[in-house]
């Protein structure tokens, strides 16, 4: 099955960017695109997550009600963008045709562009992004993260890292702009190269 997006991860970067993409999906030059998100949340650090210093949530919200929150909005508002439930990336690679290559524990998948925003864990397994591994530049040197080399959060052409990946603090409202820029600079190339953001507004 082949995604002209991919998004990696079940966490605030990886949620906000599928929002935000999702949330473009009726527009001209994003209504043909097919968009998916590989949903792996058991290892999200939001699993253990208490929020009381971030604005809009109330106060002792946990983050793994945001888990469960976060993938209902997904699938209530922007039900274009499909959920890959209960998979883990094993193995990025890419082929003579330019497209990215994805291996799972349950399948496999063509992508056309990718964003990779899981946690910043030394145990750090997805094959084929070895060589864009390095120490976490914002983080303590005694913890062992790790993140991808990235400019702006792309690693290479049409792969993105974003969250604590790319190099952020873990800090929840970083982690949702990180994913939500990806987002943005997506959609911007789709567009033409043309500035682009989606807002809602009222009436």
């Amino acid at each position: 099955m082949e995604y002209d997006l991919l998004i990696v991860g079940g966490g605030a970067a990886a949620m906000s960017c599928a929002l935000v993409i999702g949330s473009a999906l009726d527009k001209e030059y994003a209504e043909d695109k097919k968009v998916g998100i590989i949903l792996h949340q058991k290892s999200s650090d939001l699993q253990n997550a208490l929020f009381n210093n971030v604005l809009g949530l109330k106060p002792g919200t946990e983050g793994r009600t945001l888990l469960q929150e976060g993938s209902q909005q997904l699938e209530e508002l922007y039900p274009k963008v499909t959920q890959l439930k209960g998979e883990k990336l094993q193995h990025i690679s890419k082929n003579d045709e330019g497209i990215y290559e994805l291996k799972t524990n349950k399948e496999r998948y063509l992508a056309k562009k990718i964003v990779i925003a899981i946690g910043y864990s030394d145990n750090f397994r997805i094959g084929g992004l070895d060589k864009y591994v390095m120490p976490h530049k914002k983080a303590k040197a005694s913890k062992n993260r790790i993140q991808l080399m990235n400019e702006d959060h792309l690693v290479i052409p049409d792969l993105y890292v974003a969250g604590s990946l790319a190099g952020w603090r873990s800090q929840y409202s970083i982690a949702c702009g990180s994913g939500a820029a990806v987002a943005t600079d997506i959609l911007t190339d789709w567009n033409d190269g043309e500035h682009t953001k989606v807002h809602d507004k009222l009436s």
